[in-house]
């Protein structure tokens, strides 16, 4: 089954599983990278698959981007 997911939706699972704030206000599909607000102040471009299933839930500065292989 295919979640649908909405801006809503994505706001909601951002509250419940980081301490980022979705600062986006609308949702095109799973390429768009959407604006977050770290806890340090600092504002992050991702997109909703890369925090969701990556846990990159917060800026390069507090977690940095994994070493490539």
């Amino acid at each position: 089954m295919n979640k649908q997911w909405t801006i809503g939706k994505i706001k909601g699972f951002v509250e419940n599983n980081s301490e980022s704030k979705l600062l986006t206000t609308e949702y095109h599909g799973f390429s768009q990278k959407l604006l977050f607000k770290c806890t340090c102040g600092s504002n992050f471009e991702k997109t909703f698959t890369k925090f969701k299933n990556n846990k990159q839930r917060k800026c390069d500065v507090c977690q940095p981007p994994k070493a490539t292989r």
